[in-house]
Formats: structure tokens, sequence, C-alpha cells
């Protein structure tokens, strides 16, 4: 493990785009080439905080377990998936059981 990121300056988020999804609003984050390459520690906290300075609607419990979960595991699962979806009326069943819910609790994505 590197002792310095080697990511410091860049972004790791490109941007993010609230949509209206058949559920209701979606927030669509789309991570940078930086945000899906590193794994330097307490990276995924910097990258929350570069999506709450986009859309500061999005700093919720719900949202951000639903964010740590598309980090730790969307990430490896579907490295190129364009972006990550964020749904503000899935419930807020804590991180755990977000990713017993494939970062998806309260239903699938539709």
């Amino acid at each position: 493990m590197p002792s310095v990121d080697p990511y410091a300056e860049l972004p790791l988020i490109d941007h993010v785009t609230w949509t209206e999804a058949i559920d209701g609003p979606r927030l669509l984050v789309f991570p940078s080439s930086a945000g899906r390459q590193t794994t330097f520690p307490n990276s995924d906290i910097r990258a929350w905080r570069e999506v709450v300075a986009q859309s500061a609607d999005a700093d919720t419990p719900g949202m951000h377990d639903q964010f740590l979960c598309h980090w730790a595991w969307a990430r490896l699962v579907q490295p190129t998936k364009s972006s990550w979806n964020l749904e503000p009326w899935r419930p807020a069943v804590g991180y755990q059981a977000t990713v017993e819910a494939r970062c998806n609790p309260g239903g699938p994505e539709r």
C-alpha cells in the first residue's frame, strides 16, 4: 500500500446529476477514473465529500450507506458501470443491511 495517495490531487467523482426514475428521484454518481482505481485508505470519505459538495441533498444516512456500498462493492463487481444510482426514497437500514440488499434496500432497481 502506498504511503502517499497517488490520486490526492485528482477528483474521485467526475459529476453527479439528479434524474427521475419510476420509483422516484435518483442521484446518478459518476466516478472519475481515479475514483474507480484508488484503493487508498479513507478515499471513500473524500469521495463522499465530493458527492455532497456537488449535491447537498445527497447527505442522508441512507444515501451515504448506498454510496459506501457502491464504493466498496460495485467498483469490484461492475467496474465499468457508468454511474452509481443513489435513491433518497430507499429506507435507511444501515450499511450491513444495505450491502445484503446489493446496495438497493427496499427493492431492486427498476
